[in-house]
């Protein structure tokens, strides 16, 4: 009897055990394994005063919720100051702009006005040293006739000095004498305007000597206004310059104006995704700094399993295979999934003090390297899955 109950027994645990080979055989299976999701933590990007919360721990927000208001009225005073510099540049430009060709047309014209100048001024160097010429030529010819007007008056004074005594002793008659008077007065008095033309001569020389003077300042001058008019083209590079570095400084009035308005725009913190408020470290009346983290949000619409399975159990395992999970925290509920991607490398490569076998004695152990499962569509319409909780993952490889 002993014999048969014996027999019964091994029969039964070689039926079971070849049930649980048959099984297991087509599976793998571990207990390493979590929910992960994405969590974002929530950061200010510009400091200031909180003015408004308007979420609390544990909530449920949707994308674009407002979840802290910071005093905006600093920035609203950045973004007026950076519209009136961009006005102000934008002015500055205009004009910049508009005396460009202004320039351009100065330029040619600087240059022919400039060229008719030094011609004009050549004509009237010549024209004066020509008036010159006259006024000299006149003056020797004045001084040739006071020489003969006053030889002429010199003869007739002599004249007059030797009919005096012959009239004296009635040798001659007295008209004769007044007549040689009145012509030696007649000849002083031409030789006295003689003279007055000789002044006037000097004079009219004088004046010409000056107007030539003149003409040639009034040429070096014009000179002076070619050379100018010749680095006219340089003066066109230096306005085209500063109404390039007008409009440089327009891009850079539209770059403050676009940074004032982002920033105006970063005092309301907006959620990026849909999800549930987390670790909120933000009051009312507190005065936050840019980059100071705020709180969590936990994304619970796009959640997935981690999987740690020994580096031995991924001969078989590939992507696209199915795979059934059992979530510890739900009593042992078995959600479908499937494998979406094996991770390159181990979780030991990753850590902060990865392992070196190069050194030291070395100790074979087995690595596991993380498996990505992703639920099917519909399997957690509750969204019950939180990242962080234990599951046991069992992937079908054949």
């Amino acid at each position: 009897m002993a014999r048969r109950i014996a027999a019964g027994v091994a029969v039964v645990l070689l039926v079971v055990g070849a049930a649980f080979w048959w099984r297991s055989r087509g599976r793998e299976s571990t207990d390493d394994a979590q929910v992960d999701g994405r969590i974002t933590q929530i950061a200010a990007r510009v400091g200031g005063t909180v003015i408004k919360v308007a979420v609390d721990n544990n909530q449920a927000v949707g994308e674009g919720t407002v979840l802290v208001q910071i005093d905006p009225r600093d920035y609203q005073v950045a973004v007026d100051r950076a519209r009136a510099e961009l006005a102000d540049a934008q002015a500055n430009a205009a004009a910049a702009t508009t005396g460009v060709p202004i320039a351009r047309i100065e330029t040619g014209a600087g240059v022919t006005t400039a060229a008719g100048g030094v011609e004009q001024a050549e004509a009237s160097v010549a024209e004066a040293q020509h008036g010159v010429q006259v006024a000299e030529a006149n003056l020797a010819a004045a001084q040739a006739r006071q020489r003969e007007r006053e030889a002429s008056a010199t003869k007739a004074a002599h004249d007059v000095e030797r009919l005096r005594p012959l009239a004296a002793k009635d040798e001659i008659p007295q008209q004769q004498l007044d007549a040689a008077i009145a012509q030696a007065d007649s000849s002083r008095a031409s030789a006295d305007a003689a003279k007055s033309e000789v002044i006037a001569a000097q004079g009219a020389v004088t004046v010409a000597q000056q107007k030539v003077a003149q003409a040639h300042a009034a040429a070096n001058q014009a000179q002076a206004g070619l050379a100018t008019a010749k680095t006219a083209p340089q003066q066109l590079q230096v306005t085209q310059a500063k109404a390039a570095a007008a409009q440089a400084h327009v891009k850079q009035a539209e770059a403050a104006l676009a940074q004032a308005e982002l920033n105006l725009q970063y005092t309301t913190i907006k959620a990026p995704t849909p999800g549930v408020v987390s670790r909120k470290a933000v009051e009312m009346g507190q005065v936050i700094q840019a980059g100071q983290p705020l709180m969590a949000l936990v994304n619970l619409t796009d959640v997935w399993i981690t999987a740690n399975f020994k580096e031995t159990q991924l001969k078989l395992m590939r992507p696209g295979q199915r795979a059934e999970v059992d979530v510890d925290a739900l009593g042992g509920r078995t959600f479908r999934a499937h494998v979406e991607s094996i991770a390159p490398a181990t979780g030991a490569k990753f850590s902060l003090l990865p392992p070196e076998n190069a050194t030291g004695n070395y100790v074979k152990v087995v690595q596991r390297i993380p498996v990505r499962l992703r639920l099917e569509p519909g399997e957690d319409p509750e969204q019950r899955l939180r990242p962080g909780m234990s599951v046991s993952p069992t992937v079908f490889v054949r």
